[in-house]
């Protein structure tokens, strides 16, 4: 098992050895009908994420990994879920459960910073990529999740990797950032429904007032001296907000696409303009490699998910294939399914809808 281990310590080791490569980018949308829906991105731009689709039947036991072997806290969940796991199916990175609380870890580092590992206390411990099934197999609300996570010791399985900082909702619409600092938890309610990576949540909240001028529409036309000056085009408000990829740049768009949206009427309609607002962090491989060296993947953006928590469902597409696809947690009897693992794209190839001219 110890062998075990070290092959996911070696696979953190690569995670964490590209700031780029770790961009993620989360918003949030709420419907007329009273839906809220949650969608983010999730990039790695070294290569292909081994990346699944797990299904977790209620009363389902696992245990946490800690970086001295497969021994941490013992867990039997008391909600099923379905979750897109990264390079292992233990590691869920985006989820919802039977309940309608949703959760994703994001990237956070040189920020964040865990408990000292304590071997005394593994029967307490869970690894930082293991929180999100951890929440979604034992809760049902963001506050219980708030209630419980001071009786738990999260830690890294690796002393170099990066941490990890979390998105948790549920089905009324509430929404809490977590992040660990000096070991402690600190819980910030995301009023703004957007986020991204390092610095902290609430720098990135006091940055927006850098772009206090921006706004939605074109800006009126002036006069300068005897020059007459207007828009080239449509969209003129929105001249200067950031367009590179890093993570204070993608939370200000993120904040400004998502808050100035035209409201969607239902909850589908919330997951389509979701998926549409993501299309703007899709990470292009080439920009985070010299000319020549980039590998041969479509992006860095691997995969997109939108989250409906009123309705239970998990929508998701990839860099392989466009087309959305759905996991309906209301169809799925979790008292009786079996634990499924299933890789996202069965066929890594775009599919293509060719048309008959007649």
């Amino acid at each position: 098992m110890k062998q075990t281990i070290f092959l996911f310590s070696a696979l953190l080791v690569v995670l964490s050895g590209n700031i780029d490569a770790r961009a993620c980018t989360g918003i949030t949308l709420h419907a007329a009908d009273g839906s809220h829906v949650v969608g983010r991105t999730i990039e790695w731009g070294e290569s292909a994420l081994k990346s699944d689709y797990v299904v977790m039947p209620r009363g389902y036991r696992w245990q946490s990994f800690t970086p001295s072997g497969h021994n941490g806290a013992q867990v039997v969940a008391r909600y099923g879920l379905v979750g897109l796991s990264v390079v292992e199916p233990a590691f869920i990175a985006e989820g919802i459960n039977e309940k309608g609380l949703s959760a994703g870890l994001f990237y956070f580092p040189g920020y964040g910073e865990y408990q000292t590992y304590d071997s005394l206390s593994n029967d307490v411990t869970i690894a930082d990529l293991q929180l999100v099934a951890w929440m979604l197999s034992q809760f049902s609300t963001v506050d219980e999740v708030m209630a419980a996570i001071p009786t738990v010791r999260v830690v890294g399985l690796y002393p170099n990797a990066s941490t990890v900082h979390w998105r948790i909702a549920d089905a009324s619409g509430k929404q809490y950032v977590l992040e660990i600092i000096g070991g402690k938890p600190h819980f910030y309610e995301n009023k703004i429904g957007v986020l991204t990576n390092s610095p902290g949540f609430e720098w990135q909240v006091t940055n927006l007032n850098n772009y206090v001028n921006l706004f939605p529409g074109s800006a009126n036309p002036q006069h300068l001296g005897g020059v007459g000056l207007a828009p080239f085009g449509a969209g003129s408000g929105f001249l200067g907000i950031p367009g590179d990829v890093t993570p204070p740049s993608r939370f200000v768009r993120a904040a400004f696409y998502t808050n100035t949206a035209p409201q969607p009427k239902t909850a589908f309609d919330a997951m389509t303009e979701a998926f549409h607002i993501l299309n703007n962090f899709d990470v292009p491989i080439g920009i985070e490699f010299p000319v020549g060296k980039a590998p041969d993947i479509p992006a860095a953006t691997q995969w997109t998910t939108v989250t409906d928590m009123t309705n239970r469902r998990i929508y998701y597409r990839t860099a392989y294939n466009f087309n959305i696809r759905c996991i309906d947690c209301s169809t799925i009897d979790f008292a009786r399914v079996a634990y499924t693992c299933k890789p996202l794209d069965e066929v890594q190839r775009q599919p293509v809808e060719m048309l008959t001219i007649k």
